[in-house]
């Protein structure tokens, strides 16, 4: 019988590279979301009945019991960036997280991997960075063998990073951003993904790791790589951090007054949370101690943002064009 991996958030951004690494490795994989009815489109990662999405509630012990039942690994994905509701950064970042390591130390589940991320401090003024350091002591206490990744800001065809942006590019001659000096370290999603299967499998030594691309670059430098590869001429502006902090809590007040349909655009946490780098701490543990090589961002932004260019896949035939000679 193959192992059994239960990947906690398995249908996101990140969970579902994880899933279909996994899958390739021959393992069967239990993808728990709230709603697997919108994650089915994991199943094609591997055959028929091998990666199958079920109902999980991370608040729930019996939820989080009976989706990790029979696991050999468990990999958490799960993350928020909603500071309030039922789903907030405590219930789903400390206990959610605490949740899934105290099961998995009753059931003897013999990996876990925990998703944290840079810059998660306890002494931070950012409530996100502070529920993801206490996230990380929950688990370590309920299981001192877990491996937690922290990554930096994850790229890839989905996120919601360069997506984001790049998609306001094509609508506004200006790109409005917070902290044009704060430094990234931006990583790709797949990478990350190659970092926790190497968990899942038992090829990491416990302990926290430090996930950062092979370059450091500023948030500007970063609107300028995506307009470059977009074909796009916009004027990137800093938003001081002393008007952040006030369009933050309008913007977070707006969204709850549209009942959501007006989503808030930077939240104030946020805005604390850009003034502080992005970056791999000097020294951490981190890609080279798990053998992995991660690529580097210049190489995969025209991937995915191709179609983000004034005339899509055909800009490139557009210039060649140029260059005919006329007869």
């Amino acid at each position: 019988m193959p192992k059994l991996v239960t990947i906690f958030g398995g249908a996101g951004f990140l969970g579902r590279y994880i899933a279909r690494r996994m899958a390739k490795e021959g393992w069967r994989v239990r993808v728990a979301v709230r709603r697997p009815n919108e994650a089915l489109h994991v199943r094609p990662y591997g055959v028929v009945g091998q990666v199958e999405p079920v109902f999980c509630n991370i608040r729930d012990d019996d939820s989080v019991r009976a989706a990790m039942d029979g696991a050999d690994a468990v990999v958490n994905c799960v993350g928020t960036f909603d500071k309030s509701g039922k789903n907030n950064f405590d219930a789903v970042h400390v206990d959610g997280a605490g949740r899934i390591a105290r099961i998995a130390t009753e059931q003897n589940v013999g990996q876990l991997t925990h998703i944290s991320a840079i810059g998660a401090d306890a002494a931070s003024d950012s409530l996100y960075a502070k529920s993801k350091a206490r996230g990380e002591d929950a688990v370590t206490a309920q299981y001192p063998g877990a491996v937690i990744l922290r990554p930096s800001v994850m790229f890839g065809p989905e996120d919601s990073f360069f997506n984001r942006f790049s998609t306001l590019a094509r609508f506004s001659v200006v790109l409005p951003i917070v902290g044009a000096n704060t430094k990234f370290q931006p990583v790709y999603v797949d990478d990350v993904a190659k970092a926790a299967v190497q968990s899942a499998l038992g090829h990491a030594e416990a302990g926290v790791y430090e996930l950062g691309g092979p370059d450091v670059h500023s948030f500007r430098a970063l609107m300028d790589t995506m307009l470059a590869v977009t074909h796009r001429r916009r004027l990137v502006a800093n938003i001081p951090f002393w008007v952040a902090a006030i369009i933050g809590p309008i913007s977070e007040f707006t969204e709850k007054l549209s009942l959501g349909l007006v989503p808030a655009q930077i939240t104030g946490d946020q805005v604390r949370s850009l003034k502080s780098d992005n970056i791999v701490t000097e020294g951490a543990q981190g890609f080279a101690d798990l053998g992995i090589k991660p690529v580097d961002l210049e190489t995969m932004l025209p991937e995915y943002l191709w179609r983000f260019r004034p005339s899509g896949q055909f800009d490139a035939i557009k210039d060649s064009a140029k260059n005919l000679r006329a007869h």
